[in-house]
């Protein structure tokens, strides 16, 4: 299979980005993480401002890569393999299904 070159261009500019979104990730996880996060700690998120800030760049920092993967570097890492991106919506579909079904029947016997 080839791929066009503009589809390769493509998924080495996003390569690039969630390349650099990871380093950026991982700055704020050894940052953030440099000591244990407890309960104790999240409870003092409204007193600790620098604290606060970290877990929030954590949290926007870790979505971003996230949406980043989801929504563009995969799709077009499919398209390239000559894959209708929609191959990839129906396992993740399923995955929220089953663990919906998981959830709600956990209870039963």
């Amino acid at each position: 299979m080839t791929i066009s070159p503009a589809a390769r261009e493509r998924l080495r500019f996003l390569a690039r980005v969630v390349s650099k979104e990871i380093g950026h990730l991982q700055h704020t996880d050894g940052r953030l993480f440099r000591q244990r996060f407890s309960a104790d700690a999240a409870a003092q998120l409204a007193h600790d401002p620098d604290l606060a800030e970290r877990v929030d760049a954590f949290v926007t920092r870790f979505g971003r890569l996230q949406d980043t993967i989801g929504d563009m570097l995969l799709p077009a890492l499919l398209q390239g393999c000559g894959l209708p991106a929609a191959s990839l919506r129906i396992p993740l579909d399923r995955d929220r299904l089953f663990r919906r079904n998981v959830t709600t029947n956990s209870g039963r016997k």
